[in-house]
């Protein structure tokens, strides 16, 4: 265990907030609920974002921009909307400040005729602006992506899974016909769980979400649920079948191949920089941050190890003809030269940012024709030849992409539980907690007395119909069971 990182047996959430801050990836900000993402959580933040975007494109997306102000009428529009979303609402009252006494103050004589609304999602005013976009049968479908930050005011806060301000990005579609709009939500459902288990090595489950669990406004939520290191699920990523609930409340009309005129059916789906989170809780230990190698900002670092002058050189030309061979290959590697620390410091800070690959080079492999070569997440290291090393250095890293996938997914059957009686699914959630797949009645009623009683929320509603059964709470009849756990 690193000296700066708290156990994950003796404090989970400590020891994420510490891997967060040896990793160098984010700080509390000055303003409450905020954050500071420093390059490294940029970095990674940036990689996620470059693959899913080139997904998006891929899938025919095109990526735009909208306001971060809205006016508060658009809001009361939709009326399930502006309910989920009333008590986050960050509200702009008036337009400038004046000095008072050399400081500042709110000038009340910029009063705004009409508040604005910092910007929680942007479902109203982009429904706005494609009334205008969307006349024809011919205009359809529209498919649009934009990359932005929200703003929900949240009373409980934690780095990355939850707060004040994030970044992420916000699918929004119009289509002509109710079955383009559920395609295209199950389209981006299926994008999602691609990229949390291919880039990320994070396993994730497909599902619905129940009612009391939907996205406000929308007619289904799809969902994809990851379990954590702890036991617990985290939500990583959402795509909404919103019917034509926003078509009916901005008037969003297209004439139809029949001249008919009909209203538009949407979609909207989002990740955002939670997916930082999750990867953090899937993969890291004790020492700090374990990355992906598809993600890693820097996939290989190389550490020049020297005693004089005359040995740096050397070494130094040793190591640079190392980077130009990797970076050749397209792997993402840099060389710390820094003469202020040594090398032990600068291992313990590479090994707590999650650096996949080490590679420590000295005089003596200089003599042999040898690297040290050190794994992170296996904690190993060997001396290999350095002839070659291009491409087995490739090879490798496509190895613990796929190993850290499959250690998170063997960790995911390890703690999934069945069970058929009340009793025994409480003793199981506070016992080994995980995922639980249990029998439910289908009403709110019971789903609602679980999440009082035991702190469980059904994470979602297969999308294969399973065999029914009996409630385990109520006894009566279930079409199929669902997945239970706590949650982030």
């Amino acid at each position: 265990m690193a000296k700066n990182i708290t156990s994950q047996e003796k404090d989970y959430s400590q020891w994420y907030l510490d891997v967060i801050r040896e990793a160098k990836l984010a700080e509390h900000s000055p303003v409450r609920g905020s954050m500071v993402i420093r390059p490294n959580g940029m970095g990674l933040w940036e990689n996620m974002r470059n693959a899913l975007d080139q997904m998006f494109k891929d899938t025919g997306h095109e990526n735009a921009y909208f306001p971060l102000f809205i006016p508060k009428s658009f809001l009361s529009k939709e009326a399930q909307h502006v309910e989920g979303f009333a008590k986050e609402c960050a509200v702009v009252t008036h337009s400038r400040l004046k000095s008072v006494d050399g400081g500042v103050e709110v000038d009340p004589e910029s009063k705004l005729e009409e508040e604005l609304i910092v910007r929680p999602t942007s479902e109203t005013i982009i429904w706005d602006t494609y009334r205008g976009w969307i006349q024809s049968y011919r205009d359809l479908p529209v498919l649009v992506n934009q990359w932005a930050n929200v703003v929900r005011w949240e009373m409980r806060t934690r780095l990355f899974l939850r707060t004040m301000e994030f970044l992420w990005q916000e699918g929004h579609t119009a289509h002509a016909t109710k079955e383009e709009a559920i395609e295209e939500t199950r389209q981006m459902l299926d994008v999602y769980a691609t990229f949390a288990e291919e880039w990320m090595a994070m396993p994730v489950l497909k599902g619905v979400k129940t009612a009391s669990e939907r996205f406000a406004g929308a007619v289904d939520t799809y969902c994809i649920e990851a379990l954590m290191q702890d036991g617990k699920a985290l939500q990583a990523g959402t795509s909404h079948f919103l019917g034509q609930n926003f078509a009916k409340a901005f008037d969003v009309k297209f004439q139809d191949k029949d001249g008919e005129h009909k209203l538009v059916w949407a979609t909207s789906w989002g990740v955002s920089t939670r997916l930082i989170g999750g990867l953090i809780m899937t993969h890291s230990d004790d020492q700090g941050l374990v990355l992906p190698p598809k993600l890693a900002p820097t996939q290989v670092v190389v550490v020049p190890i020297y005693r004089s002058d005359e040995q740096r050189e050397a070494v130094l030309e040793y190591a640079d003809s190392i980077y130009d061979e990797l970076t050749a290959l397209g792997i993402r590697t840099k060389v710390d030269a820094r003469d202020n620390y040594n090398p032990g410091y600068k291992f313990a800070e590479h090994e707590a940012a999650g650096i996949p690959l080490r590679i420590a080079v000295g005089p003596r492999d200089l003599e042999n024709n040898n690297v040290e070569l050190a794994r992170r997440d296996l904690k190993t290291k060997n001396i290999e030849n350095r002839n070659g090393l291009g491409e087995r250095v490739k090879k490798l890293l496509d190895d613990i992409q796929d190993e850290l996938f499959d250690k998170a997914k063997k960790r995911r059957e390890e703690m999934t539980s069945e069970v058929d009686s009340y009793d025994e699914f409480k003793t199981v959630l506070d016992d080994k907690g995980g995922f639980i797949w249990a029998h439910w009645d289908g009403t709110p009623e019971t789903e609602e007395k679980i999440k009082e009683q035991t702190k469980a929320t059904i994470r979602l509603i297969p999308l294969e119909e399973g065999e029914g059964g009996k409630c385990m709470v109520t006894g009566k009849p279930s079409k199929q069971k669902v997945l239970f756990a706590r949650s982030y």
